[in-house]
């Protein structure tokens, strides 16, 4: 049973998915990682989330950035989301994606490309000192 969740939405954004993983793996905070799609893969998205024991998800995702988004409507956990940067707006898109959430429907939001700041946030929500 993993702390944590890491969840990207595409196999391109593993570099950002280690970045948070190495931290958590210093703090000692168990973990498990996927890729899932929340534009591809809606299904596989919402049965891992709703099967997960995590006790925080980390979701890391481009351009449109829905990832956070979609796994906060599915869960009453703390969802963090991390903006990868893109080719055009350099991650603003992304960034704004994560932030603006309706009502209801909290990402706490790190910066563009910030998977280490992501687990030190999960560490603390945790409360692992």
């Amino acid at each position: 049973m993993p702390d944590v969740a890491v969840i990207t939405g595409s196999a391109s954004d593993s570099a950002i998915a280690e970045k948070a993983t190495h931290i958590l793996a210093e703090y000692g905070i168990t973990y498990d990682v996927q890729v899932i799609s929340a534009h591809r893969d809606p299904e596989r998205l919402d049965e891992y989330v709703k099967a997960s024991d995590a006790k925080v998800f980390i979701c890391i995702a481009g351009m449109s950035a829905a990832l956070p988004g979609v796994v906060a409507s599915k869960t009453k956990k703390p969802v963090i989301g991390v903006p990868v940067s893109g080719k055009l707006l350099g991650g603003l898109d992304a960034l704004l994606s994560v932030v603006q959430m309706p009502r209801g429907v909290p990402v706490a939001c790190v910066a563009v490309d910030g998977g280490e700041n992501a687990a030190h946030l999960a560490a603390r929500i945790l409360g692992v000192t």
